[in-house]
């Protein structure tokens, strides 16, 4: 069965952060939908300007393995805005279903109430939001539970090759990696147990 991943552009968000498993999570063949939550195109940090797959309201009902939410500081404050989110992933975690956030997105999930155990990197502007408890500051990407986070978008790639790792396995990160030929060693991140 293909697995399928959700990625909800804002605007303001970090182009890097949407793009990058955008691209990577299509050649490990899962299905990648874009939605925007707001209809049409939506403008990016750096004002690059993507038009989503789908408005978010048209998938709201569908099923996702993981929702993708990139970061970029206006694009987070964006996310938090949208009540749509917060209830498309309360649904995502009841089903035991995968969420990956990166850079300042991670404070959107601080924002709704949600993983309130779970360990956390993000990006250092956004850290005061993170409860220093669960804060791993010096980590690219953290794993726990079915929570996938990066610290920035220097952290883009290792974080897509870990939601690839989660959902189709070590081997679809080494066959993507064959043609894309990162240098990041791939011997997954950090994990709570």
């Amino acid at each position: 069965m293909i697995k399928r991943a959700l990625v909800i552009l804002a605007p303001g968000f970090e182009e890097i952060e949407a793009v990058v498993p955008i691209d990577l999570l299509r050649r490990a063949k899962i299905e990648v939908v874009v939605a925007g939550i707001l209809p049409g195109v939506i403008t990016g940090s750096r004002k690059i300007r993507i038009i989503p797959d789908y408005d978010l309201g048209d998938v709201l009902e569908e099923h996702f393995d993981c929702i993708i939410l990139p970061g970029g500081a206006e694009g987070a404050e964006n996310l938090k805005k949208d009540i749509r989110i917060k209830e498309l992933l309360e649904r995502q975690i009841l089903k035991g279903g995968w969420v990956a956030a990166i850079c300042a997105a991670p404070g959107c999930l601080i924002n709704f109430g949600l993983f309130l155990s779970n360990k956390f990197t993000c990006h250092p502007s956004i850290k005061a939001e993170i409860p220093l408890s669960r804060l791993e500051e010096n980590s690219s990407v953290v794993v726990d539970g079915n929570l996938i986070t990066g610290r920035a978008a220097g952290s883009a790639i290792e974080f897509s090759f870990e939601i690839i790792r989660q959902l189709v396995g070590e081997e679809a990160v080494k066959e993507v990696n064959r043609s894309f030929l990162s240098n990041l060693p791939m011997l997954g991140s950090i994990r709570k147990e």
